[in-house]
């Protein structure tokens, strides 16, 4: 591990009100001392205590100090170890936020003996030297990329620690009967192993509900993260952009009475009930000689087949065809709501038509779970209060409050897990079959193991490289 003294810009880098270096290794105060004169006399940062702020100015560090030019001024905390982030010492200095002024600051801080931290090297100090676990350093990313409040909160409960609790918890249980087994095993004559196959079945079964349950979380957790990839279809002259720049607050999208005028697919993300969507406009599906918009019809079909969400909209003002049989074909066994649209209109299709419509050309696709209906008017703004409502139905069962309950939102937990959950299957699989003992403490070791990578335990030094280097830089 690096022990020498590293230092980045903690703030984001443009014209605001103040900026962060962070400095952080055994010799921070004293680089930092080197080119900050405080305004109280002969007071040095090396004599300040912990967790103290200091009022001062910072100079080039060239020459005698009376020599050095002054560059800003700023607050400096101090910060001793143990008891901070990186569990080293660490300074701040908190300066005006102008971009050359942090940049120039910044230059003699490494000028003084510092050098620039790499993307997330601060994180990965504090999980090296145990201030956090693995899966706790993971969530400090995930609350700077969060895109919305559950994708937030989920990030909080793991940085207090509620995964690692989990996880904690089960390798510990797995662990005692791993020790009673190759206890037993080392002293047959005091420790009997009579009984104890029925005992760690019963334990199994109790340790695979648990990592199930939290499997059951990937796929909302990763909603929760990433956004709901909803795709908007319909015929040309549906109200597709209409409904993109209503749910948008802004006319986004170019709406027109002319067919076609959405040639390519348009991408916009929005939060709608705490939750991310990441909506894809598309161009209107029907079959046409013109080249472009032939590319676009091409393009919305693809998306489709990509979306978590299909938001099928459909003018209820003219009668159904076959374009709309070619969509609800292409759509089948995705989780679709139908909107009849333009209900302000006098009305061509209703929801009896609609259904008998799925039942003739939905090829059993209209399953009770996957597909809803709604009735909507994007120019007056019907509906949509609906349909935002059914949206939050359908992917967390219109709840979206959750006290301290995991989502697991990494993939890496997610192989880890099932990997878990393998390996305990396969003690069970040993224990149904009559092995001897010491079978099971193989695969009870994977299952331990799987469960240490999540914490950061079982884990090697390239894997530790490549998570931490997706970090933003001064983290």
């Amino acid at each position: 591990m690096k022990t020498d003294t590293i230092a980045a810009i903690a703030t984001g880098l443009s014209s605001a009100g103040i900026s962060i270096i962070r400095i952080s290794g055994e010799n921070a105060i004293k680089i930092v001392d080197k080119i900050f004169c405080a305004k109280r006399e002969n007071f040095r940062l090396e004599d300040a205590g912990t967790h103290t702020l200091h009022y001062g100015i910072i100079r080039e560090n060239r020459g005698e100090k009376k020599e050095q030019s002054l560059l800003d001024e700023v607050l400096v905390s101090v910060m001793r170890a143990p008891n901070t982030y990186t569990r080293e010492n660490i300074v701040e200095v908190n300066c005006h936020g102008g971009i050359v002024v942090t940049k120039k600051i910044l230059d003699e801080v490494i000028r003084a003996g510092a050098r620039l931290a790499e993307p997330g090297e601060f994180t990965k100090r504090a999980f090296l030297n145990g201030r956090i676990d693995l899966s706790q350093a993971e969530a400090v990313s995930d609350i700077i990329q969060a895109k919305n409040n559950m994708a937030l909160k989920n990030s909080v409960g793991q940085l207090k620690g509620n995964m690692y609790k989990e996880i904690s918890e089960l390798r510990q249980q797995i662990l005692s009967d791993m020790a009673f087994i190759e206890a037993a095993l080392d002293d047959p004559e005091h420790i009997s192993l009579e009984g104890f196959a029925r005992k760690l079945n019963t334990n199994i079964e109790v340790w695979q509900r648990r990592v199930r349950k939290l499997l059951k979380t990937a796929e909302s957790g990763r909603l929760i993260k990433e956004g709901i990839r909803t795709v908007i279809l319909g015929k040309p002259n549906a109200g597709k952009s209409s409904l993109l720049n209503f749910m948008l607050g802004e006319n986004r999208a170019i709406v027109t009475d002319i067919a076609g005028t959405t040639r390519d697919i348009l991408e916009e993300n929005i939060i709608l009930n705490g939750i991310s969507l990441n909506i894809v406009d598309t161009a209107g599906i029907r079959w046409t000689k013109d080249t472009v918009e032939r590319i676009g019809v091409d393009k919305a079909k693809q998306a489709a087949k990509d979306a978590d969400l299909i938001l099928f909209v459909v003018d209820s003002s003219v009668r159904l065809d076959e374009n709309d049989g070619e969509i609800l074909k292409s759509i089948a066994g995705k989780r679709v709501i139908v909107l009849l649209n333009k209900m302000d209109l006098p009305g061509m299709v209703n929801k009896t038509d609609m259904e008998q419509f799925l039942n003739n050309f939905g090829d059993g696709c209209s399953e009770k779970n996957n597909w809803n209906m709604i009735c909507t008017s994007t120019k007056v703004g019907e509906g949509l209060e609906e349909l935002e409502n059914k949206i939050t139905e359908m992917f967390f069962g219109g709840e979206l409050n959750f006290n301290d309950e995991i989502y697991v939102t990494n993939i890496r937990h997610r192989i880890a897990l099932e990997e878990t959950n393998k390996s305990l299957g396969q003690v069970l699989e040993s224990i149904q079959m009559g092995m001897p003992e010491d079978f099971y403490s193989i695969d009870l070791m994977n299952a331990y193991r799987e469960l240490g990578s999540i914490l950061g335990e079982e884990v090697d030094e390239d894997l530790i490289n490549t998570i931490f280097r997706e970090f933003c830089m001064g983290k």
